[in-house]
């Protein structure tokens, strides 16, 4: 069943599923539980309420799974979706440190969404092999 799955989803799949899952549940964690010290997120909180941004978090991440299993040039639309989040809240942390100084972990969150963006950013730019082809040389090899 799971080897049906990874043949279907593919390499590219397989990154826009897992982590939309997760830009999902980071969602449903800010509507459930909110951050309890929101000082690196401030700017963001000056543009809309944390409920709404978990809401955007579920909206990317569920773009992005709905992309997941459809074929490279079809699944465009969930690169973009998973960036779309992340790079306002990786902007905010930053600006948290410097230049406001109010969050001085705000570099260590900053890089922890950035080094999170370089799968998406990298996959983004993979083609994906013929799924047809790699299965039939497979089977074939015996």
């Amino acid at each position: 069943m799971l080897g049906l799955i990874a043949r279907r989803l593919g390499r590219r799949g397989a990154i826009l599923a897992s982590f939309g899952a997760l830009w999902a549940l980071y969602g449903v964690g800010q509507l459930i539980e909110p951050l309890p010290d929101t000082r690196g997120i401030r700017l963001l909180l000056r543009v809309m309420p944390l409920d709404a941004w978990g809401w955007c978090w579920i909206v990317c991440g569920l773009l992005a799974l709905a992309s997941a299993p459809l074929r490279q040039g079809r699944d465009w639309v969930g690169f973009p979706a998973l960036l779309v989040i992340v790079v306002p809240w990786m902007c905010s942390y930053l600006a948290s440190w410097w230049p406001l100084h109010d969050y001085p972990r705000g570099w260590i969150a900053a890089l922890i969404w950035a080094v999170a963006a370089v799968p998406v950013i990298v996959v983004a730019g993979w083609t994906e092999p013929d799924r047809s082809e790699h299965v039939e040389g497979r089977d074939g090899d015996g």
